[in-house]
């Protein structure tokens, strides 16, 4: 009786190993996640140190473009100031340019009564003397208002012929000036800062000063070979 239990024991616990083996089975079957989490590899975590590279770069090129307005709101303030200043000066030196010309007649007027006046007469009547020192004032008086505001007077007799300031009316052969010289104003011209105003009406000079040249040249002209040594005839 005792040999049959002895001989049970083993068997049961034959039994029970195997049970719990096909228990832990089904458990894994179950549960295949957990079989999965343990052999997945792990993800790679970004590198602290790339983020930070870009975050500079980003940081340095919002400063460049930041800069770079301001330097171009500077300077568009500065061009302004500039155009600003520019107007300003040109409203006070040239505002009066229509006026300013209009009232050159009035200059023309007195120039011409002056020339008018005869010396002789001047010299040998009071009244008419006195009528000329009062024109000459007047004009005098005339040419120191335009003066302060700016307008200077063009005669340029005697001077080189400008296109810039002179306008020529006739030319002139017989003359010992040069050829462009300005030999006489038919009227004077004026310029209003640097403006010009109303250009000077000239005779200019033409073949005289060129003849002259050539006369002057053929008078002292040498012979090419007057110092050169003789030949020797033997």
């Amino acid at each position: 009786m005792q040999d049959e239990t002895e001989r049970a024991e083993p068997e049961t616990d034959a039994a029970a190993s195997a049970a719990g083996r096909d228990a832990d089975a089904a458990a894994e079957a179950e549960d295949p996640a957990a079989e999965a989490d343990g052999d997945a590899p792990e993800e790679a975590a970004p590198d602290e140190g790339d983020t930070d590279d870009a975050d500079a770069d980003e940081e340095v090129s919002g400063e460049a473009a930041l800069k770079d307005q301001l330097l171009r709101a500077l300077a568009d303030a500065e061009n302004a100031r500039r155009r600003a200043r520019k107007d300003v000066y040109e409203a006070r030196t040239y505002a009066i340019s229509r006026f300013a010309e209009d009232l050159l007649g009035v200059a023309d007027n007195l120039g011409r009564a002056l020339e008018s006046i005869p010396d002789e007469r001047r010299e040998s009547d009071e009244a008419v003397k006195a009528i000329a020192d009062g024109i000459e004032m007047t004009a005098r008086e005339f040419e120191s208002v335009l003066g302060r505001h700016g307008i200077s007077r063009i005669d340029p007799l005697g001077e080189k012929f400008d296109y810039n300031l002179h306008q020529a009316l006739f030319e002139t052969a017989d003359t010992d000036q040069p050829d462009g010289t300005v030999v006489q104003v038919a009227q004077t011209g004026y310029r209003i800062g640097d403006r010009l105003l109303r250009a000077a009406m000239v005779g200019v000079a033409k073949g005289g000063g060129r003849e002259a040249a050539e006369g002057d040249a053929g008078v002292d002209a040498a012979p090419e070979d007057a110092d050169a040594p003789a030949e020797d005839p033997s």
